[in-house]
């Protein structure tokens, strides 16, 4: 069965101006490649989409006054208190300003996380990956770290709500702490939430001790990295931790999500994941999802460096998918052996909070 990739035309417009570390030439980026060495195969079905996100499918996440503020803005509208909504980092850094036209991309992303989730439910597609997804930071009334709305959040209450699904895995491999996602569901023990990022930076969440509360207790799992871990020290993670905990937890769905910025060479964080590292998480999220009839969700957007932000994504889907294409690594320094140790010792000490609540952790 085929890979659906479902996107716009109009992510383009999902772009904070000169300047910002986001902007929409990412897409185009992206899909030149992707057309350069997959553009033939025949594993890969592309889908195309014009509609966005209406406000009852962002409410499954977002503030009523939230979404107006957000709309009104991005339609050119002064809002005096602006900064009470979305951060500074969501804004034209020239400018000031909010720009116009994102407001309908995020919508559109939104609608495409939502897409990616029926093609996957209704075994239109075994796996769906949606180039744009993955806004983890946004919050219910408070859009931050470029992210406007959690289409992370929206698809996987989505999928509760339309499905009945009870039990959701969501993997987020980003190279910063999934803020947004983790407040959503810190209390529920419907959704297991796991989040490999580098630890001690932006938005200086997820730690280790954060476990989740009430009935949601171990079902946040948190793995902050030192910074230089590398591909050895993820694929220990996903044999210790995730591969394990996903066995035990038997998902009815997997949703990862996580662009290119664990990469060494990205310009705002420090991680050390090589293209075969990303093809890895490709290929164990491709493992786990045999748990649940080879149903996966994959979002993909992040990334701060053009020339390695392309073959990374790419790198993520053939792992997905199972397909072998040649890229080129860019030249990088990587220090794996010195991290090793410090990866065995957070994997001790996240077993160790883990034991209460998982018996696979008990190992």
């Amino acid at each position: 069965m085929k890979t659906a990739i479902i996107y716009s035309d109009e992510l383009k417009n999902y772009d904070f101006g000169p300047g910002h570390p986001f902007r929409g030439d990412r897409f185009a980026s992206f899909f030149q490649l992707y057309e350069e060495k997959l553009g033939k195969n025949k594993n890969f079905q592309l889908i195309k989409n014009r509609e966005p996100a209406s406000d009852e499918e962002l409410k499954f996440w977002h503030t009523q006054e939230y979404i107006q503020v957000v709309g009104a803005a991005s339609s050119g509208i002064t809002i005096p208190h602006l900064y009470q909504f979305i951060s500074q980092d969501n804004v034209n850094p020239i400018s000031g300003k909010f720009p116009q036209d994102i407001e309908r991309a995020a919508r559109i992303i939104v609608r495409n996380s939502i897409l990616a989730l029926d093609f996957v439910q209704e075994k239109r597609s075994e796996k769906a990956v949606n180039i744009g997804g993955g806004l983890h930071h946004a919050k219910s009334g408070y859009g931050e770290g470029f992210c406007i709305y959690n289409d992370v959040v929206i698809a996987a209450r989505y999928a509760r709500k339309k499905y009945n699904l009870k039990r959701i895995l969501i993997l987020d491999t980003d190279a910063h702490a999934g803020n947004g996602t983790c407040e959503a569901f810190y209390s529920d023990p419907n959704v297991l939430f796991i989040d490999l990022h580098q630890g001690g930076i932006y938005p200086g969440t997820g730690f280790i001790d954060e476990i989740g509360q009430g009935r949601g207790e171990g079902f946040t799992i948190n793995l902050p990295l030192a910074a230089a871990t590398g591909n050895k020290s993820y694929e220990l993670i996903f044999d210790e931790i995730i591969v394990p905990l996903a066995k035990e937890y038997k998902p009815e769905i997997v949703i990862r999500y996580g662009g290119s910025d664990p990469h060494p060479s990205d310009q705002i964080t420090q991680l050390g994941l090589t293209l075969e590292g990303f093809k890895m998480i490709g290929s164990k999220v491709r493992e786990i999802s045999r748990l649940c009839e080879n149903k996966s969700v994959d979002l993909i957007c992040s990334g701060y460096k053009p020339d390695v932000l392309s073959k990374a994504w790419l790198s993520l889907i053939t792992g997905l998918a199972n397909v072998e294409v040649e890229l080129e690594e860019p030249l990088l320094e990587t220090k794996e052996g010195q991290n090793l140790a410090k990866t065995k010792e957070l994997i001790r000490r996240v077993k160790e909070n883990l034991k209460p609540h998982w018996k696979s952790m008990n190992n």
